[in-house]
């Protein structure tokens, strides 16, 4: 069995979960009573079914990019990676997001490094593993797979779900708690609307450019998660994919890395958002030549987002909805 969280495409994640969920039939055909301690449900995974506890109690989340999911979800973890892409490193320390709730449930920090610690894992007695998702974590626990399984029952989101409400979904389904996801997604459409209706968006097209540690040239996808929000709240981002054929697409297809050469044609848009993610600052990118002479420098037409609004999840999605407000509302843009 594989600890891969099955999804064939957004729109099926949401459905099997919100809907399937609420039935009381959870994803699969062995659901539980909710207060039936030790039983289990059945929910369906890239290699074949696999059982979960009905009602988890130790909760290990391997990615700090999907542990604020089971905060939100009133699911804390006992324990949790804390690495999350241009907030923390080797260094430790629980992420401002969900710190607060972290310390209040009493999650232990696992140690992290160049590989996952699968005995601090066992040390925790979890009795539901949940990893996966995007970045060096997700390839971590993908490569200590079966000795995690042996621990406990090992869900991995697949890295192909960019979006923060199929994580949220994938994640509920595991933690069998899919009957609060709608909640969670009416907080977010509530905030969208009163964002919508407080700012003017930019006219044109807007192109998001990510700055890393590697300085490698990356922009974004229209179709990954921030510009998916972005549209969301009325934005009109770049198709950079279509303007730079052969370009290398991440696999987890929310980076595309070009020269700096094609940086001119690809990302010629009369407005840029610029997402420092441990890469160089918006002013040192100012004044390098090849990002000074695009339109949207020249303009002034240049505004920055926290790292967290990369890869966004649910807490990241709302700070960002909150950046565009002070951005495009009437004390910004």
């Amino acid at each position: 069995m594989s600890g891969r969280s099955t999804v064939r495409g957004p729109a099926a994640v949401v459905l099997a979960v919100v809907l399937g969920l609420l039935a009381g039939c959870g994803s699969g055909d062995g659901a539980a009573p909710a207060d039936g301690t030790g039983d289990t449900r059945t929910i369906t995974t890239d290699r074949g079914p696999l059982e979960v506890p009905a009602d988890p109690q130790r909760i290990v989340v391997l990615s700090g990019g999907l542990a604020g999911y089971l905060y939100a979800l009133d699911e804390p973890p006992v324990a949790a990676d804390t690495r999350v892409l241009g907030i923390t490193g080797f260094g430790g320390g629980f992420p401002p997001a969900w710190a607060e709730p972290a310390r209040a449930a009493g999650t232990e920090a696992l140690p992290a490094g160049e590989q996952l610690s699968v005995e601090a894992v066992a040390a925790a007695q979890p009795d539901l593993i949940i990893g996966g998702g995007q970045g060096i974590t997700a390839v971590q626990a993908a490569q200590a797979y079966d000795r995690l399984a042996a621990i406990a029952p090992t869900v991995l989101v697949p890295r192909t779900l960019t979006g923060w409400q199929d994580q949220l979904a994938a994640v509920a389904d595991a933690a069998s708690a899919g009957d609060r996801v709608p909640g969670l997604l009416q907080r977010y459409r509530d905030r969208l609307q009163q964002v919508k209706d407080s700012i003017t968006p930019p006219q044109g097209e807007t192109v998001f450019i990510a700055s890393f540690a590697s300085g490698k040239t990356y922009v974004v996808p229209s179709t990954a998660a921030l510009p998916a929000l972005a549209r969301d709240a009325g934005l009109t981002p770049t198709d950079v994919v279509a303007r730079a054929p052969g370009a290398r697409l991440a696999s987890t297809g929310d980076g595309l890395e070009i020269s700096p050469e094609l940086l001119g044609t690809v990302a010629d848009a009369p407005n840029a958002i610029v997402v420092i993610a441990g890469g160089r600052s918006l002013d040192e990118l100012r004044r390098d030549p090849a990002y000074a002479a695009l339109p949207a420098f020249r303009a002034g037409r240049v505004w920055e987002l926290p790292a967290t609004s990369y890869r966004p999840d649910l807490d990241g999605a709302l700070g960002t909805l909150d950046e565009f407000g002070r951005i495009f509302g009437p004390a910004g843009g």
